[in-house]
């Protein structure tokens, strides 16, 4: 019989064999598929990092920081003194391959690929959060959503949320200046969209596309499409990506209603959303006739007790970087929000918001690799290209692939061919990846001067989120005025502030002024002059 260090060292030694260039990311990848498909059970003891850095012969960092990493995921569990476990929090590979009544890829071909961080009570210190993700841009304004830990029990409201529809009117007044710097939170730079990339693969697409594929598509998407987006997202997020069960949507605004319309089809009433979180998911789901329950989190994901007392059997999160806390989930409330799904046979939207946006490690993996028959995957290229193209994709369920693919052939009869084909060409040829970089490097730098500019001008500002994502949380002193005065004399100065408290039901009460902070679509210049200007303004009292 094989010893369990064995088993783990014949696993990963083709992952040790990679180039040294990608070695971390292919070792991660095998050992996470391993835990996946059974090869490594539940229960498993694996070996130290120094054994099994020995056996692989490569170093013992990316041992463990692969066993780092894939214990935040939650695939394994680790025990100071006890050593490294398989967790069994994952569930095999996925159950079917082909949608029933879909339109199936011409080659017949298939293949399954590889919260609050004290925002209300957290250190006026700096703190990294673990995750990766702001909020979804549904409609290219920022959405509204957010505040700190909700109270102990679920809060009912009928119909959805819609608490702000103007994103502007909070900071505006008559007679009040225009804005002349808006950090509110959910719009990325439109200048670094890449023209120049993206027409080349406009122009090698209509060149070589066949004219027979400009007729009525696939409503799940152009096959091409579907197998790219599978591959690239079985790669970077660390999902279970099977083509076939991908649909390519008009971003997480489509996928969210096209879930909540298959959901109350089959006799739900009510869907949960976190709270804090984001009121767009309420208001996108009460368009299908559904209700909303507010979820409280905590520092480690939405907890458990108001999940079960809530009723739901269907809730939408952003575990790797929750909206708007910045924090990534903790393995075991990962966990738990699967057991629960399986007990009260339901299913969870994973809103993936801004997952490839991490600046100090690599992003945590999406919740779905986990379990791909409870988790609806979904995620756009609103906050990596520009929230205008309306392309995204959803990972759906066996159980519910037929009838969300019926109802997206029944809403639009599937996304253009054309703004398809262009992003499978944007993909393929590594394009998608560079934007990626390029992207992370700006907002890297956009997120140090804002740091810089709250420590120069507003001391004492504590904040949180600043991982990942393209926004923070700031937690300003009560001395330089209540959360009122504070904002009005932002909006007198020509600054677009958003609260916290305008994203969830909890309202502390303390004094302190709590922001969540967009910073990706200005320049440093500009960060560092706005944050300046509420200084001054709220510095005059």
């Amino acid at each position: 019989m094989k010893s369990q260090g064995q088993a783990a060292w014949e696993l990963l030694l083709p992952a040790a064999a990679a180039p040294a260039r990608r070695r971390g990311r292919a070792l991660q990848e095998a050992l996470r598929e391993a835990v996946r498909s059974g090869r490594l059970a539940a229960g498993t003891r694996l070996p130290s990092t120094r054994a099994l850095a020995a056996d692989l012969g490569v170093s013992r960092g990316l041992v463990t920081e692969a066993y780092e990493q894939l214990t935040a995921e939650g695939y394994l569990r680790s025990d100071r003194g006890a050593g490294t476990w398989v967790g069994d929090a994952a569930r095999g590979r996925l159950g079917g391959t082909h949608a029933r009544g879909a339109v199936r890829d011409p080659d017949g071909g298939t293949r399954a690929g590889g919260a609050l961080a004290a925002a209300t009570n957290g250190p006026d210190s700096a703190t990294h959060a673990r995750g990766a993700v702001a909020h979804s841009a549904y409609s290219g304004t920022p959405a509204q959503g957010a505040v700190a830990a909700g109270p102990d029990s679920a809060t009912h409201a009928r119909g959805a949320v819609a608490r702000d529809p103007d994103p502007g009117t909070h900071v505006r007044g008559a007679g009040t200046p225009a804005v002349r710097v808006d950090f509110r939170p959910g719009t990325p730079d439109l200048s670094l969209f890449p023209r120049s990339a993206w027409s080349a693969a406009q122009r090698a697409v209509l060149t070589r596309l066949p004219h027979p594929a400009l007729g009525y598509p696939d409503p799940r998407g152009l096959p091409e499409l579907r197998e790219a987006l599978a591959g690239m997202l079985t790669r970077r997020r660390g999902v279970v990506a099977d083509p076939e069960r991908l649909v390519v949507c008009s971003g997480v605004a489509q996928a969210s209603t096209l879930l909540g319309f298959v959901l109350r089809a089959r006799g739900l009433d009510a869907v949960g959303i976190e709270d804090p979180g984001s009121p767009e998911h309420g208001r996108l789901f009460a368009s299908t006739g559904l209700d909303t329950v507010w979820l409280p989190l905590d520092e480690e994901g939405l907890r458990p007790e108001p999940l079960t007392a809530s009723g739901v059997r269907a809730v939408v999160v952003t575990p790797s970087h929750q909206f708007p806390s910045g924090i990534s989930w903790s393995a075991e409330r990962r966990a738990a929000l699967l057991d629960w799904a399986r007990e009260v046979d339901g299913y969870v939207l994973e809103d993936d918001y801004d997952g490839d946006f991490r600046y100090d490690r690599a992003p945590v993996g999406a919740l779905q690799g986990l379990d791909p028959e409870r988790v609806v995957y979904a995620g756009s290229v609103s906050k990596s290209l520009a929230p205008g193209l309306r392309l995204g994709w959803m990972l759906v369920p066996e159980a519910l692939l037929a009838e969300v693919v019926e109802r997206k052939r029944t809403m639009d009869l599937g996304n253009p061919v054309l703004d398809q084909a262009v992003l499978a060409e944007f993909v393929t040829r590594g394009a998608y990846d560079r934007q990626l970089r390029r992207c992370q490097r700006a907002y890297r730098e956009r997120r140090d001067a804002l740091l810089a500019a709250l420590a120069e001008h507003l001391p004492g500002t504590g904040v949180s989120g600043i991982a990942a994502g393209l926004h923070v949380i700031a937690r300003v002193p009560g001395r330089y005025g209540p959360p009122e005065r504070f904002l009005a004399r932002s909006a007198e100065a020509g600054v677009a502030l958003r609260p916290l408290e305008e994203y969830g039901t909890a309202r502390p009460g303390d004094g302190e002024v709590r922001l969540v902070i967009g910073y990706a679509h200005l320049a440093p210049s500009v960060v560092t002059a706005g944050i300046r200007m509420v200084a001054e303004a709220v510095g005059r009292g």
